[in-house]
């Protein structure tokens, strides 16, 4: 049996890694007054329909979808945003001081094209600001992942910006759009010419080359905004100036979800090229909360690919810092004999509750075997228990480092590991 296409294991020679990326990450999080929120992976089908639009790639192709035992359609999400809204609104959080920051470490499911970087399960670092509808808003959560990036010594980065206007400017370039398109429709390519009368914003985002030409020469739609989306848009801009971060106006950013208002970002990698160059997505969604049946709740967030952006320190050559004491074991307690390995299943339970990481043996092999396992597990000291010690009421203890081994009385033995572990000795 294997894992479903597009569905990865993490294994234990991996799981440092991310443990240690969570880590920085939650600290990153506290650092700007963010609280985590875990939602089910689970949701009603129409909080995505009624939120990423029905003609977003994520609603025709990509979600996950069944029927329960009840008849009622759900849905694995495919992004976090709008089971955070759905929570904000079910639990009252507009109550709560305003804004609201929240974020969260979770997997996505998305039914898509397999390949390095882009997973049908992946894993995302999301954040959401509730509550706040001044563009210091937009550039405050956005700049948690920029640093958050800068710190890990990412440098081949860039931040991309846009605005995709609101619904009061936005309908006048969708037409001017629509317009521009319409004598190029036989060569676009078929699901373009779909989308063509539905929802032509999302030709701009369009990857086949052909596609890509066509637009290039579209108008753009700053040039469409009203007076209130401009202003938000050049203060989002003078607001990164000033926190010194670099970014390019990108024209083509209109993000795949209709729920976005005005300010569009990603930052794309330029170490990796094809699907996996864009690590993070974001913007504000004003109209959110709305569409989900709730009052108006301004709200900006951003969603970190985990996967694409360990691609990315992959492909810089930089290190993924690994979370304190992570990896690896202290103890390995090897026992021979029924008496031995009754005593060694109580040292075990001693050593774990003193807080060292302590394994022992479970396949009844003999010393040597044990030993060997001992090593390949890394392990900082072997405890030896057989009749022999057992007689001495003491234990060896091999400093698998060192090569060198001594006895210790039973009665001392968790003070003497507690201490020989805390100083490395």
């Amino acid at each position: 049996m294997e894992t479903p296409r597009g569905i990865h294991d993490i294994l234990p020679d991996e799981t440092p890694k991310w443990q240690g990326l969570e880590a920085l990450i939650r600290e990153f999080a506290a650092r700007y007054g963010y609280r985590e929120i875990r939602t089910p992976p689970l949701e009603h089908t129409e909080v995505f329909q009624r939120t990423a639009g029905e003609t977003s790639d994520i609603v025709e192709k990509e979600m996950y979808t069944f029927q329960d035992r009840g008849g009622r359609s759900l849905t694995l999400r495919p992004e976090g945003t709008a089971g955070v809204v759905r929570a904000y609104l079910e639990h009252g959080m507009a109550a709560w001081p305003q804004p609201v920051r929240l974020f969260y470490i979770a997997p996505m499911f998305r039914y898509d094209r397999p390949q390095k970087g882009r997973y049908r399960m992946h894993h995302q670092f999301g954040g959401e600001l509730l509550g706040a509808v001044l563009p210091a808003a937009d550039v405050e959560v956005l700049s948690l992942p920029i640093r958050l990036i800068q710190t890990l010594g990412l440098t081949e980065v860039m931040v991309r910006l846009n605005s995709v206007g609101d619904q009061k400017c936005r309908p006048r370039y969708i037409e001017a759009l629509r317009e521009y398109l319409r004598p190029h429709r036989d060569q676009l390519c078929a699901d373009c010419q779909r989308k063509l009368e539905v929802n032509p914003l999302r030709i701009l985002e369009c990857k086949e080359p052909a596609c890509h030409r066509i637009v290039e020469g579209a108008p753009r739609i700053t040039e469409y905004l009203c007076d209130e989306c401009r202003a938000h848009f050049e203060e989002v801009k003078q607001r990164f100036g000033l926190l010194a971060i670099p970014y390019t106006e990108d024209p083509f950013i209109v993000r795949g979800l209709d729920y976005y208002t005005r300010t569009a970002a990603e930052i794309h990698s330029g170490r990796l090229g094809g699907a996996q160059h864009q690590i993070l997505g974001g913007g504000r969604y004003d109209g959110l909360a709305e569409q989900l049946g709730g009052p108006h709740t301004p709200g900006v967030g951003f969603g970190l690919g985990i996967e694409r952006l360990m691609l990315v320190l992959e492909a810089e050559k930089l290190a993924i810092p690994t979370a304190t004491r992570a990896a690896g074991l202290d103890i390995f307690v090897a026992a021979v004999g029924a008496p031995a390995e009754q005593e060694a299943f109580r040292l075990l339970d001693r050593l774990r509750t003193a807080g060292l990481r302590a394994v022992g043996e479970t396949t009844d092999r003999g010393l040597r075997a044990q030993m060997k396992q001992a090593d390949r597990l890394s392990v900082r000291f072997a405890v030896i228990l057989g009749e022999q010690e057992l007689s001495g009421r003491q234990a060896g203890v091999r400093d698998m480092r060192a090569g060198t081994q001594q006895d210790v009385p039973l009665d001392q033995l968790v003070s003497y590991l507690t201490t020989a572990a805390a100083n490395g000795a």
